[in-house]
């Protein structure tokens, strides 16, 4: 897999397993068949396993020994926060503890009254991390994503746990998703981006990160850069089997240009890498 085309993959039938077994068998269950589904991808899931090796020897330099364990790790720790998106919707939100560096950023965002821009990227659970947000600190999360899950299981989860507990501002090719976006800043709502992927023919720019030339979506740095909202990148980094790491930068509060948010938006994904390697959940070629 060269590139990221823009498509969530998994199996109904896989999701239904799993939401069965969290209902009624209960998390620790769950995370116990985890261990067997993982392993198997491990097994045969050959191009996001290589992409992975790929990243952890020649990005982060870690030997080929330790990659693989950390490969397997990777895919165990991602079927967990899917686990844990569903539990968390279920209703078993209880079971689930979090500690917010810097949670005092986010509440000045919102005092501040012109709405808040929230750059993240695909590492850690940034579902769960919404859904808390939106209890702890603001009534309404917007994330700004391409609607690209496979509808029928996009459709059961919706039925089945009552949907997420954020609205979905979907990127539509008329450019409608800035309107919305426009809307939500102007009613003091928070809207978050994932800026780590960029599709094929889609305009991009090119910086380094871990020491080599990467391509990053332009379109996010250009709406944290055009709208009168403060800037924040934050992520949410599972920490424990139960428990979450959320955090968030001092809030960019002046005009900057794209290119100038992008390269402190990529110093601190580094530094968020670094720290929790185990949870890279891009599984592609990320760089040229």
């Amino acid at each position: 897999m060269s590139r990221w085309d823009g498509k969530t993959r998994g199996s109904l039938i896989g999701y239904k397993i799993f939401l069965f077994f969290i209902h009624f068998l209960g998390l620790n269950f769950a995370y116990l068949l985890l261990r067997i589904v993982t392993y198997y991808y491990f097994l045969f899931a050959t191009k996001p396993k290589n992409a992975l090796l790929d990243f952890y020897q020649n990005a982060l330099h870690i030997s080929a020994s330790d990659a693989k364990k950390l490969v397997r790790k990777n895919f165990y720790i991602f079927g967990q926060t899917l686990v844990d998106r569903a539990a968390f919707l279920l209703g078993k939100n209880k079971a689930y503890t979090h500690i917010f560096e810097n949670e005092q950023y986010l509440i000045d965002i919102r005092e501040r009254g012109k709405g808040g821009i929230l750059l993240s990227a695909h590492l850690g659970n940034w579902e769960t991390a919404g859904n808390l947000l939106k209890g702890r600190i603001t009534p309404t999360i917007n994330i700004v994503m391409l609607d690209a899950e496979v509808e029928s299981i996009k459709k059961f989860m919706d039925l089945s746990t009552g949907g997420s507990r954020f609205k979905v501002i979907a990127i539509k090719n008329d450019l409608s998703h800035i309107i919305s976006i426009r809307n939500a800043l102007i009613n003091n709502e928070f809207v978050a981006i994932h800026s780590d992927r960029y599709i094929d023919g889609a305009k991009f720019i090119e910086l380094d990160f871990l020491g080599k030339k990467a391509k990053f979506p332009y379109g996010p740095f250009v709406i944290a850069s055009k709208f009168d909202a403060p800037v924040t990148f934050v992520f949410a980094a599972k920490d424990g089997k139960y428990s979450y790491h959320l955090s968030s930068t001092l809030p960019i509060t002046e005009k900057m240009k794209p290119e100038e948010i992008a390269r402190l938006y990529v110093a601190e994904l580094e530094r968020k890498v670094r720290k929790y390697p185990e949870q890279w959940f891009n599984y592609f070629n990320f760089f040229n």
